[in-house]
Parts: structure tokens; C-alpha cells; sequence
């Protein structure tokens, strides 16, 4: 791959910081340029070495920028496309990494028009619940999918460019159209955060609540994990690819309806048929995405 003189990162937390992280280790990068809303990460992750510089002006930033990664919440992409368009050349590369796609390629069209050839949309499946830039790390990508999910406009020299970059973080690389990118993760990620989110929520807000969580162990913490995650950017997820997500929510309160019915009525059998069928069909995805090394790891 070709090294990048300077690269452009706008939000330096997990997701942005461990892409810069990659490629400074991989010495395929000569200056990072941090971009965010506020100086105390923007501050932290220039100590650590993340980003060997800050920038709060688009017009200083995109200066001879060869490539950008927007790794903000994607609630921020409009006002982020809108302040980046009049100062970014026709030559960088942009893509973002983003957990919906209709919005964040909605302000593509609406604010980057003729920058179109070379803003390719993607999305990294290797989230944490840990945020900032102190989550950051180098190897986050390695052997993790990351979702290129292209525009009829791009180039195809632009979209060999953001594959490249993501393959040089370690990443599994596939591609699929927006509309089933948002379908496909309203069912296995956002749908799960919403429910770990509401779970932890409602037992939070019960009077004894503080009796509830001393009794919590490694179940409660498997199931909940998610709801530790960045609360502002899975507000943005939600409500972006609320449509898909509500569809999701309904065919899942369809299924507690069921089991409701199922508790009611005393049936174990059917119960446990359920959970048979649920438990063989968990253990063989986890055995195919994350078979066990030799060390039994």
C-alpha cells in the first residue's frame, strides 16, 4: 500500500484512534491530524500518540489531506459534511465508519455532491464497550469485518484505496448495498444494545435496585456488556436506523409474547424445545466466528 502523507481523523476515540493506531504501526502513515468537538480527547489522544497533531478549522485540516476517516457519532455527519465541503479536494479519499448507513450516505449526497467519486461509506464491526481515545489499539481490526458498502458514483480506484486501508488494519473485508447493511445490523447489533440498554434501565430504576445488582453475576454481565457502551453514539444508531430497528423490535416482542404464553400455560416441553433449538443454533455461529485456537483460547 501506499503510504499516506497526511491523514485526517474526525473523532480520535475507539474506532478512530485504533485506525490510526494501525497504520502508524504499520508505517503507512507520515502525519495524523486530529479533528473533534472538544479539546479533552482531542488532547488525550495526541498524548498517547494517536494523532501527532490537533485541528479545530476544516480549511487547515483537508490541506493536502490525502485521506479522511470520520469515526464521529453518526448523528454529527451532516454538520461534519456540511463544514468539510467547501474546504476538501477533489482528490482525497473520505470514508467514514459508521454504524447506519441511509444517513450518513443522506448527508454525503446532500453536502459532498461533487466529491462523490471519492467518498466511499464503510463500517467496522469491531466495536467495544469501552469509548475514547484511551480505548484505542492497534490490533482492534485484526481478523474483524469491516462492511464497504460503495455508492454507484464512487470510483473504483477510490474504493481499491479504502479496501486497502482497512486490510492494512488487519481487517476481513466484505461488501453489501446500504439498505441491507442497515437491515442485516438492526437485527444482530442495534436491536441487541437496545435491549441490554432497556434491561439494565428498568432493573436500575427498581427500588432495590442496589439488592438487584449485588446479586448480578457472569449471565447478567454476558447480557448486559453492550450497555456499557457510548451512550450519545448509539442514541444517534438508534434513531438513524430506527425504521429497521422498530421491525426488529416488533418481531422480537412477537417471540416474548410467545414464551409469555408458553410461561403462562406451564409448558415446559415447548420451553425447553425453544431452548434447545436457540442454544444449538448460538453455539454453532459462535464455533464459525470464533473458533477456538489450540491453546484452547
Amino acid at each position: 500500500m501506499k503510504k499516506i502523507d497526511k491523514l485526517v481523523v474526525c473523532g480520535v476515540g475507539l474506532i478512530g484512534g485504533s485506525v490510526a493506531l494501525a497504520l502508524r504501526k504499520a508505517g503507512l502513515v507520515n502525519r495524523i491530524v486530529g479533528v473533534g468537538r472538544r479539546p479533552e480527547p482531542l488532547a488525550v489522544a495526541r498524548r498517547l500518540g494517536v494523532i501527532d497533531e490537533v485541528s479545530t478549522d476544516w480549511a487547515e485540516a483537508l490541506d493536502g489531506a490525502e485521506f479522511v476517516l470520520l469515526a464521529m457519532p453518526v448523528g454529527q455527519m451532516d454538520v461534519v459534511a456540511a463544514a468539510m465541503a467547501p474546504h476538501l479536494s477533489p482528490e482525497t479519499i473520505v470514508t467514514d465508519a459508521g454504524s447506519t448507513k441511509r444517513d450518513v450516505i443522506e448527508a454525503i449526497y446532500r453536502h459532498l455532491g461533487p466529491n462523490l467519486a471519492n467518498v466511499v461509506p464503510a463500517h467496522p464491526i469491531a466495536g467495544a464497550e469501552k469509548s475514547g481515545p484511551t480505548a484505542a489499539r492497534a490490533d482492534l481490526y485484526q481478523g474483524r469485518k469491516v462492511v464497504i458498502t460503495p455508492l454507484p458514483e464512487n470510483s473504483p480506484a477510490a474504493i481499491a484505496r479504502v479496501r486497502e486501508v482497512w486490510a492494512v488494519c488487519g481487517a476481513l473485508l466484505h461488501e453489501m448495498s446500504p439498505q441491507e447493511h442497515d437491515r442485516v445490523f438492526a437485527a444482530v447489533s442495534h436491536l441487541p444494545h437496545l435491549l441490554a440498554f432497556g434491561l439494565v434501565h428498568e432493573l436500575a430504576e427498581r427500588a432495590n435496585a442496589e439488592q438487584l445488582f449485588s446479586y448480578a453475576a457472569s449471565g447478567f454481565r454476558d447480557f448486559t456488556r453492550v450497555a456499557g457502551s457510548h451512550p450519545e453514539m448509539w442514541r444517534d444508531i438508534c434513531v438513524a436506523n430506527r425504521h429497521s430497528l422498530m421491525a426488529e423490535l416488533d418481531a422480537y416482542l412477537s417471540e416474548l409474547a410467545w414464551l409469555r404464553a408458553l410461561l403462562l400455560a406451564g409448558d415446559g416441553p415447548t420451553l425447553e424445545k425453544v431452548f434447545d433449538e436457540a442454544s444449538r443454533a448460538r453455539n454453532e455461529w459462535a464455533d464459525k466466528a470464533f473458533p477456538a485456537t489450540p491453546s484452547g483460547e
